[in-house]
């Protein structure tokens, strides 16, 4: 076996790009720095909230420009450079005292930086596997960001407690800026090999139909992008509306005042979700694998008013971070198997700005329908409303490969023998 393409440096690749998403996840940080930035400093909540709104939209915008980037020079640079800016963002915002500013350090600064790495995580780590194991290799590489929950807030917690808000972010700046840029060194895409064809379970595309990558050109110019990016609006705004007021939820539905237990569940069962999708969609592909998470995420969002006790939150909250956990998998996992793996950073870097919709449209809805109505439940129906919705717009996502590959054989100048004889 040739030594570059060893398993060894296969498993190098998709344990940096994880331990990479592990310091990315930093952005759940802000969950305790917002509380901390309300009692301490006295901000509200709408100046409070702006840096991570902010950070959110850039990083989704961000991913475009990092895909593209990673797809030309190499994932190392691009997680190297995301790296040191994410941690000078952080450190910057332990400099500034005012929300404007602090939306800039942080929200712009680090929201950038989260982008850049995040770009250049996945598409490396999936190049390194053949096509059968993308969505199990997808589920370990994102999982990172979503266990990062885990240990993330309690350390800031405690950062906090020890010492205060300018240093907690030097803290947590300090630490990005080191570590990230050096697992950074050890991201590499594989020798070029010829393309292999993808397994029966991930995509519809009829045998012996020839599979060729599509640049982001390309990709725009067929109606399934355009339906990605909706079923990632679609299913990705009840999470992230769940993320946003838990706490709240739990306050006031269960009478339960430990709003980080029901966010702690959530994001390790969100890992849970990112790594189970990856070995169901495998094997039954990767619209079956969403049209199954959506109708039971709908179901959750039908009955979350029910989740009247503790115990049942954490259940509601459990089931809420499984379901939305398979998104982050399934969707690059389809991008790819959809246009292929050479430009997969572009590419999915398109389609992941939806997460940029999704990230203001389900907290917004979740806090107008509250402040309007004093609850939360027509906030669920609607969400069960539109993840209905993607379930049923998954059951129509074919991959373009099929109509492709009849569009090709249509148009295919005719052999000199079929010239000479149109009968045969």
């Amino acid at each position: 076996m040739n030594a570059k393409n060893s398993p060894l440096n296969r498993w190098t690749v998709v344990l940096a790009a994880l331990a990479i998403n592990l310091i990315l996840g930093v952005l759940y940080a802000w969950g305790v720095m917002l509380k901390a930035l309300i009692t301490e400093w006295h901000w509200n909540g709408a100046d409070a909230t702006l840096p991570m709104s902010l950070a959110t939209v850039c990083f989704a915008g961000m991913m475009t420009f990092g895909g593209r980037w990673q797809d030309k020079f190499g994932p190392r640079y691009v997680a190297t450079a995301g790296g040191v800016i994410l941690g000078l963002g952080l450190i910057a915002s332990g400099l500034v005292h005012s929300p404007m500013a602090m939306a800039l350090t942080f929200g712009v600064g680090s929201g950038l930086g989260i982008g850049l790495g995040y770009s250049a995580t996945t598409p490396p780590a999936i190049k390194w596997f053949p096509p059968a194991r993308k969505g199990f290799i997808t589920g370990i590489v994102v999982s990172g960001v979503g266990l990062a929950a885990v240990y993330i807030s309690p350390l800031t917690q405690y950062l906090l407690k020890q010492t205060s808000i300018p240093t907690t972010f030097f803290c947590l700046g300090g630490g990005s800026l080191v570590l990230a840029p050096l697992l950074a060194q050890f991201l590499r895409n594989p020798p070029e090999q010829p393309a292999a064809q993808p397994s029966a379970a991930a995509t519809a595309t009829p045998a012996g139909a020839p599979r060729q990558d599509s640049d982001w050109r390309q990709m725009l110019r067929t109606a399934q992008f355009y339906q990605l990016w909706l079923l990632l609006i679609l299913s990705a705004s009840a999470g992230l509306m769940i993320i946003a007021h838990v706490a709240v939820i739990a306050r006031e539905q269960a009478r339960w005042e430990w709003g980080f237990a029901p966010i702690a569940t959530l994001a390790i069962f969100n890992t849970f979700g990112r790594l189970l999708s990856g070995v169901v969609s495998d094997r039954i592909g990767r619209t079956r694998t969403m049209m199954l998470a959506f109708f039971l995420q709908a179901g959750n969002m039908l009955v979350f008013t029910q989740y009247d006790s503790p115990r049942l939150l954490l259940f509601g909250s459990a089931f809420t971070g499984l379901c939305y956990g398979t998104i982050f998998t399934l969707m690059p996992a389809a991008t790819a198997d959809f246009y292929g793996v050479r430009n997969l950073g572009a590419n999915y870097g398109l389609v992941f700005t939806a997460f940029g919709v999704a990230g203001v449209l389900g907290p917004m809805l979740g806090a107008r329908i509250h402040d309007h109505f004093g609850s939360y439940a027509h906030a669920f129906e609607i969400s069960a409303a539109m993840l209905v919705a993607g379930a049923l717009l998954a059951l129509f996502t074919k991959p373009p490969g099929a109509r492709a590959h009849l569009s090709t054989a249509r148009i295919q100048p005719a052999s000199p023998k079929l010239r000479q004889n149109p009968a045969l």
